[in-house]
């Protein structure tokens, strides 16, 4: 083989490594859909977490201490057929600001590794668990109080 083969083969290798891995996103934009409070609430659409992934939110805090701070967030339907909200962060990781991503039927932390399976999402709090996030349902909308929102936003800090 010749030596640019090789190096073409090489550099085709690192970029399929690098766009499946679970930052790819970063070269395209950010996973994060940006929303928008109403009347002290986000309101996010149920049928869109009926695939079963993760999907990724963000939206500024907006009183107390952190007003302005980017609050992310993600939102899952587990397994058992449960819509489940958390910050993308925890107690002990927060610092790190690089929060959980989805692999099948857990959230792995991105800083130390550690997986949740979604089905205890907003079951078990505390330590590197995903910080939970009260939500409720309105009709076919999913409904998490910017109050809830302002009050974790603290987590976000590093992000």
């Amino acid at each position: 083989m010749k030596r640019i083969e090789k190096k073409i083969i090489i550099l085709a290798f690192f970029l399929a490594v690098l766009l499946t891995g679970s930052n790819a996103w970063a070269l395209f934009g950010s996973k994060f859909q940006t929303l928008k409070p109403e009347n002290g609430n986000v309101f996010i659409p149920i049928k869109q977490m009926d695939d079963g992934k993760a999907h990724y939110f963000k939206v500024k805090a907006d009183d107390g201490a952190d007003k302005g701070l980017d609050v992310s967030f993600f939102v899952v339907k587990s397994s058992d057929g449960i819509i489940r909200a958390a910050v993308d962060s925890c107690d002990v990781c927060y610092r790190s600001g690089k929060g959980y991503v989805q692999q099948a039927d857990v959230m792995v932390c991105t800083n130390c590794g550690r997986r949740f399976a979604t089905d205890r999402i907003n079951e078990v709090k505390g330590g590197c668990n995903p910080a939970p996030l009260n939500r409720t349902i309105e009709g076919d909308m999913l409904v998490i109080s910017m109050a809830d929102i302002n009050t974790n936003a603290w987590y976000c800090k590093f992000k």
